[in-house]
């Protein structure tokens, strides 16, 4: 769920209080990808709870740059918030995450693989509280700047409505009213 810090202070004073850990994962998210899910269902694996710290619009646009965010802060959220394993979802708009990880304390908090234990930004600040810091999710194969690339060169093949157009397991896309259905699909 999408909270405000001042909820999400008191969430994890439930928690801990519940004796239940916590996990701490952050990121910009701008246009989700199978690098984030993989991220964040790892960042899961690490605590009872996990929280995501989402960067604001005018943050994204500093570490980013023009035309960034792709999506606004609201949005990223509620997309971040419904993937499975996240607890708690706040936007926060510091240059980096060690207030938040100051106030929560987090028992873990995760980095992705494009990151080593020993050049997490925020490595001192969990340290000094007693805290550990993982590094988490699949190899950084995956990237929104990619996947914008990919959607800008690609062109509309002409006279080819969309529903015709491959996917990328090349398999023919179908009209909503032509669902694909197979002994195993229970829907």
């Amino acid at each position: 769920m999408v909270v405000s810090e001042a909820e999400l202070f008191e969430a994890v004073a439930r928690d801990r209080a519940a004796g239940r850990t916590v996990a701490f994962a952050n990121g910009c998210f701008d246009l989700l990808h199978v690098g984030h899910v993989r991220y964040l269902k790892a960042a899961a694996q690490e605590a009872d709870r996990l929280i995501v710290a989402v960067n604001d619009d005018q943050s994204v646009a500093g570490l980013k740059g023009a035309g960034r965010p792709i999506l606004p802060a609201a949005d990223r959220a509620e997309l971040v918030a419904a993937l499975r394993g996240v607890s708690y979802v706040v936007v926060f708009g510091d240059a980096t995450v060690e207030r938040l990880l100051q106030l929560i304390k987090p028992d873990v908090h995760c980095k992705g693989t494009d990151y080593t234990v020993d050049t997490v930004p925020e490595r001192a600040v969990v340290a000094a509280y007693g805290g550990r810091t993982a590094i988490v999710g699949d190899p950084k194969s995956h990237a929104t700047r990619e996947l914008l690339a990919r959607i800008a060169a690609t062109k509309d093949e002409p006279g080819t409505p969309n529903d015709e157009r491959r996917t990328t397991n090349d398999e023919p896309r179908t009209a909503n009213h032509e669902r694909r259905t197979t002994k195993d699909d229970s829907r």
